[in-house]
């Protein structure tokens, strides 16, 4: 099993998939590196030289943020929008939907689950 960025990626994957396991990777910056690599889209993880997942680790590492380095820029992003007091990091303190979706019905996932209100029923 391969281990890239700190994650253990499937080895029976394609390559441009399996790089996809990795926080901050998606198919555009995947094919991307297999590209920079030189590694053709078809090939297996389990194909790989250990030349090849190393030259991958490398490109990734100079590149690309991936895992606890973009976790961390995001919450610190986040944690700046609430100290400053400005709308979107007050939606964020409270739980509410940030980029203007309505609450009146629906955004259950960010609320959570419904809580029933006393002398409601009619």
């Amino acid at each position: 099993m391969a281990r890239i960025a700190g994650v253990n990626i499937p080895t029976n994957k394609r390559v441009t998939i399996a790089l996809r396991y990795i926080h901050g990777i998606g198919a555009t910056k995947a094919a991307e590196i297999c590209e920079k690599v030189g590694i053709t889209a078809e090939r297996r993880v389990q194909d790989l030289s250990d030349a090849e997942v190393l030259q991958i680790r490398e490109t990734i590492d100079r590149d690309y943020m991936v895992e606890g380095d973009l976790r961390r820029e995001v919450a610190v992003n986040i944690k700046r929008l609430m100290d400053q007091g400005c709308y979107r990091g007050l939606r964020h303190r409270r739980g509410l939907p940030v980029r203007g979706q309505r609450t009146h019905t629906n955004a259950r996932t960010r609320k959570g689950p419904a809580k029933p209100i006393a002398g409601k029923k009619k």
